[in-house]
């Protein structure tokens, strides 16, 4: 089997790397993401590690919504991302930093507009953002 050249950053390297309360770590951290940031490291960032950063930062970390989005999206800019699905991540990011929506609805709605998908929910502040 060959062996991938693409990293999966888990939640706590990104937040360590974000937050940089824990020097050691951070310090890895910061060497990993300066080598993602140049395209020199390949990583991919899953949904699910993107999901819990967001609940990490605002909720234990208490970073507010907009810092927390700005700097997530930052990091999916760096060269060495290659998630397939970066711009529907940064345009749901966006729109947790405007809305007071959960960020897995915001995914929802950005993968909504990206495909031209018909959303279904009972939620009606989803439905109004929807149609935005």
């Amino acid at each position: 089997m060959k062996k991938s050249t693409v990293n999966l950053p888990d939640t706590n390297a990104i937040i360590r790397y974000l937050i940089k309360d824990d020097l050691n770590q951070y310090a890895t951290a910061e060497a990993f993401f300066t080598q993602v940031l140049k395209g020199a490291t390949k990583a991919v960032i899953l949904e699910s590690v993107l999901v819990e950063c967001v609940y990490i930062l605002t909720e234990i970390y208490k970073v507010p919504r907009k810092e927390a989005a700005v700097r997530l999206a930052d990091l999916l800019l760096y060269k060495g991302i290659q998630n397939r699905d970066r711009e529907e991540f940064r345009a749901a990011l966006s729109l947790f930093a405007e809305k007071n929506l959960d960020i897995v609805d915001c995914i929802l709605c950005a993968k909504a507009w990206k495909n031209a998908a018909i959303l279904f929910t009972f939620d009606e502040g989803l439905k109004k953002i929807r149609e935005r």
